[in-house]
């Protein structure tokens, strides 16, 4: 069929980066949004439950998909120059490190604290994915989506998709909105974000002293290559928890209570805690249930060793969120998607 292409039955093994070995009922493999309403005109596939997917890497599968799953695999960078200010139209089904790659390689500037994170360029969006101080939201102008409900293509301003700490409109109504496409605007010159995690650290160790954003992208790749497990190595979806957020009299007693809490108070009332300074600190670090467990490298990470199921990975975390919970009082909840138990 033009522009798709229908499996039934689907493996989705090598397109979830957690390795969970779940079924789709449908798979919709989309290389031209344009084709979209047509598709979504069967029965089987507009009236069932939708999964849109990216590369995996960002959901836990507990179990089959009784559904379809849509892989966006649309390709294309349009770029309208205005100025030292560049606006970039991409497709959803771009890779997003490779994008990330082109625009340092074209001199623009904004997005270099977030190479290396895997996932699709639709899928940014969605998450508003984010790392080493910076998030995508900042230079997402607009995005645009095919509306199931009004059923036309609609475009929304960076205010409409109501971004939030890795979270936006798009993951709130996931069963209405299907990114096709992503707007950024990309400056040629960007104050650089050097004071999260280690990133002045690693530019020293580069003998480094004048930074560009190419610099600071080569810091975070071997600051990234060194905390964080090769999903190509072994199963994981990245950071699986996201940081918590207490008010301040919560974080300020905590930190009272354990003077070394990584913590940022925040300037709306609200404390950030380090979910990686909590889990280690509870004693998971490096913890294993059979193919189920936390890194050893990165507490925030929980990773497949094997051949653990998707039921068997989350009950795991669940007991993460458990011991975080009885020790300090805080709840950890899950960056990725979980789809099935929740």
């Amino acid at each position: 069929m033009g522009g798709y292409t229908l499996i039934e039955h689907a493996p989705l093994l090598t397109r979830n980066t957690l390795r969970v070995a779940a079924r789709a009922k449908l798979l919709a493999e989309v290389r031209d949004a344009s084709k979209l309403p047509e598709l979504l005109d069967f029965p089987a596939v507009g009236h069932g439950r939708l999964l849109v997917l990216g590369e995996g890497s960002n959901i836990l599968l507990t179990g089959d998909v009784d559904g379809t799953v849509l892989a966006m695999e649309t390709r294309g960078v349009h770029v309208e120059q205005d100025g030292d200010l560049a606006r970039i139209a991409v497709a959803a089904g771009e890779r997003w490190d490779d994008f990330v790659r082109w625009t340092l390689g074209q001199g623009f500037a904004g997005l270099e604290n977030l190479i290396l994170i895997p996932g699709t360029v639709g899928a940014a969006p969605i998450q508003n994915i984010g790392a080493y101080g910076t998030e995508v939201a900042e230079f997402i102008e607009s995005v645009e989506a095919w509306d199931r409900i009004e059923r036309h293509v609609v475009t929304l301003d960076r205010t409409d998709c109501a971004f939030a700490y890795r979270d936006s409109l798009f993951k709130r109504e996931a069963d209405r909105f299907i990114v096709t496409a992503v707007r950024f605007a990309l400056p040629r010159q960007h104050a650089l974000r050097l004071d999260y995690a280690g990133i002045r650290e690693e530019l020293a160790r580069m003998g480094v002293d004048k930074p560009a954003p190419f610099h600071v992208a080569e810091a975070v790749v071997h600051l990234r290559t060194r905390k964080l497990p090769d999903p190509a190595v072994i199963g994981n979806a990245g950071s699986f928890f996201k940081n918590p957020l207490v008010d301040a009299v919560q974080g300020e007693t905590l930190k009272r209570e354990h003077a070394a809490l990584v913590a940022w108070p925040g300037n709306d009332a609200r404390w950030k805690l380090s979910a990686a300074w909590l889990i280690e600190a509870a004693g998971f670090k490096g913890l294993r249930e059979g193919d189920a467990g936390i890194s050893n490298r990165h507490a925030l990470v929980l990773v497949n060793h094997g051949k653990a199921s998707g039921e068997e990975l989350w009950d795991f975390a669940q007991r993460v969120i458990e011991g975080v919970r009885e020790r300090f009082g805080v709840t950890l909840e899950p960056e990725p998607m979980v789809i099935g138990k929740r």
